[in-house]
């Protein structure tokens, strides 16, 4: 989105207080170190620090005006646009960008692997549109007007992943957004810690219906028993896709792709059916692929371009990246984050890559709640008789995973940090081993990913 400053300012309910009304701005920054040049710069306040001490510095790096709620000291001539409340003008400016781009907006959620269904669709759909999508996971009620208010004004679909903390908040970007069409990947115990059960996680993903058009359309998880009750009672048109069940678009004969790190099975879409190679890893990750296979489908996209889409893709970092080193060590990187359905798709995927031995690294699983220790003992017991040995834990809670492992006769390992973890881990790998890394973020498990390969020669 771009424009004047003062026709910022009016849609904003402000005033441009100083600087030229005719200075052009584009984008949105919310960090002054993130800035550009060109942007409007919200100081917004926060826990830790407020944005209005940072004024300075966003005008110093090029911001085209400051928003802001107070009087603050700044250059002479410097763009400067006073508002009531800068979070509020924050959404108001989104809403109006809106308006005009961009042309249609897919909203994506689910309690996991929303980031890479948002990859995944963006890559099938710009086969086809001038697609944008937010960077990185800027999916909340700050990082999603950002990013929509930084695409190219001729998007014709936007990709948005959009995310939650607390109920209520879902639907706030819901209604910001206003989404032609909105994915719902699944529901997971994820932020059992903020909302209680399962139930409350699934009503509170059920707010991305808040925002849809009237004519909007659902795409929902045939095999996800809380995502299927929130379809049957949508009233609306629902695109069904799933491994388990009977759907529109699904998934037979999955398997590892012998050839490389991927995944091969067979995609059927209402009456065509087509073999995929996902270059990604996982059954876990051909479900993301399906749910993006869906959307396109709806859309009017070809199989052929679907397929040809999917070939573009990368992995993510920290979303189950294969690392093939050259003594036939695999380190499979799922370090981004953890939660006990997905920890069990990862061991189930990562058990089926034949190795010498196979190595679970397993930091915590946080906001998990009063229940966090049995699900942490549980997931110890499962990797154990999968078949995994050692199996380490990294962090306080992952103290219970290494019980779990120990009770189910397996060998179990147990650091306080990653750090001590990767000190200790990386001279102990064989030839032939699989090693899983996966956990929660604030574990910071990355860190035994970057030991494991640092040195290693061939890795790919």
């Amino acid at each position: 989105m771009q424009g004047r400053v003062d026709e910022a300012a009016a849609a904003m309910e402000g005033q441009l207080i100083s600087g030229r009304p005719e200075t052009g701005w584009q984008g949105a920054a919310l960090d002054s170190r993130l800035v550009q040049g060109g942007e409007l710069f919200f100081a917004l306040p926060g826990e830790q620090t407020d944005g209005h001490l940072y004024v300075g510095a966003a005008l110093e790096r090029g911001a085209s005006a400051v928003v802001v709620d107070r009087a603050v000291g700044t250059p002479e001539g410097s763009g400067v646009i006073r508002v009531a409340d800068t979070f509020r003008s924050l959404h108001l400016l989104t809403r109006e960008a809106r308006r005009h781009s961009p042309r249609h907006l897919v909203a994506v959620t689910g309690s996991i692997g929303k980031t890479t269904t948002k990859e995944l669709l963006a890559a099938i759909l710009a086969r086809r549109f001038k697609v944008a999508r937010n960077p990185g996971n800027l999916n909340n009620l700050f990082g999603f007007p950002v990013a929509l208010l930084g695409i190219p004004e001729d998007t014709e679909w936007m990709v948005a992943e959009m995310g939650m903390s607390t109920p209520g908040e879902l639907g706030q970007i819901s209604r910001l957004g206003r989404p032609d069409v909105a994915v719902l990947t699944n529901i997971r115990p994820v932020h059992l810690e903020f909302f209680g059960s399962l139930r409350a996680i699934a009503d509170a993903k059920a707010e991305i219906l808040e925002g849809l058009a009237p004519d909007g359309a659902l795409v929902a998880n045939r095999d996800d028993p809380e995502v299927a009750r929130i379809a049957h009672r949508f009233g609306g048109e629902v695109v069904w896709f799933g491994i388990d069940q009977p759907a529109e678009v699904r998934a037979e004969g999955i398997e590892a792709d012998a050839s490389g790190p991927g995944t091969r099975f067979a995609l059927t879409l209402g009456a065509e059916r087509g073999e995929i190679h996902l270059p990604l890893y996982g059954r876990y990750n051909v479900e993301n692929c399906l749910a993006a296979a869906a959307c396109a489908f709806h859309l009017g996209v070809s199989l052929e371009e679907i397929q040809a889409g999917l070939k573009t893709v990368d992995s993510l970092a920290g979303r189950g990246i294969v690392h093939r080193l050259s003594d036939d060590r695999v380190v499979i990187d799922d370090s981004y984050n953890s939660n006990p359905v997905a920890l069990s798709r990862a061991l189930e995927s990562a058990r089926a890559l034949p190795a010498r031995r196979h190595w679970a690294v397993l930091g915590d699983m946080l906001e998990l709640g009063e229940g966090a220790p049995g699900f942490h003992r549980a997931a110890g017991r499962e990797a154990a008789e999968l078949g995994f040995g050692p199996i380490v834990g990294v962090g306080e809670l992952a103290r219970e995973i290494v019980a779990g492992a120990v009770e189910a006769e397996s060998q179990g390992l147990w650091f306080e940090d990653a750090i001590a973890a990767a000190h200790e881990l990386r001279g102990r790998l064989e030839p032939g081993d699989v090693v899983l890394v996966k956990g929660s973020r604030g574990v910071a498990l990355e860190s035994v990913v970057d030991s494991l390969l640092a040195g290693a020669e061939g890795a790919d």
